[in-house]
């Protein structure tokens, strides 16, 4: 059957997050599953653990994304497949808040701000701590307690935050949420 693949999969898809998700993936040796990319996410979890068994080299960052879709739709769909699969193992994931026309969400492990600060507060989609511990808004992941991962890493919008994830900067808010998990779950590249 062979090693299982390490991922990290991430709850949103759009040409942000997929710039983001690129550079941190560039930075951490590891590999990034462009063609999982959409608003929605167009691939199936059949096709998206495809393409994560034929990456060159771990992590795999993989992107799900509903496109405001209530309930669980095509990226959630997507992930649950994936985080199931027997040759995947998931490292963690990084869960994105986003503002939902109704509110989805989830149970998180911890937050980071977008000062790059780690909080037990949720995060709103800018990276601003809110009231709730613990728990994150978004559209992606209302599935996510029902998954056997390891750690859920909160943030705000990927990519984004007011330019304060920008790729340009190197996302320097994603790449500490990657960092967290990695380091968690004793992961060495290499």
């Amino acid at each position: 059957m062979g090693e299982k693949r390490r991922v990290i999969l991430v709850t949103d898809g759009d040409e942000y997050a997929k710039k983001a998700i690129e550079c941190v993936a560039k930075k951490m040796g590891g590999r990034c599953i462009s063609q999982s990319y959409g608003n929605p996410t167009r691939l199936c979890g059949e096709q998206i653990a495809d393409l994560i068994l034929k990456a060159a080299g771990d992590p795999v960052f993989a992107m799900f994304d509903d496109s405001g879709v209530i309930g669980p739709g095509p990226g959630e769909e997507a992930l649950t497949f994936v985080a199931g699969h027997p040759r995947i193992e998931v490292l963690g994931v990084i869960a994105v808040a986003s503002k939902t026309h109704q509110a989805e969400w989830s149970r998180v492990d911890v937050c980071i701000d977008n000062t790059g600060e780690i909080t037990p507060y949720g995060v709103d989609k800018f990276g601003i701590p809110e009231m709730d511990l613990k728990k994150i808004n978004g559209d992606t992941v209302y599935s996510l307690d029902r998954l056997d991962v390891p750690i859920i890493v909160g943030i705000g919008d990927v990519g984004k935050m007011s330019k304060k994830d920008d790729y340009h900067i190197g996302a320097p808010i994603t790449e500490k949420a990657v960092r967290l998990i990695l380091e968690r779950s004793g992961f060495k590249h290499g």
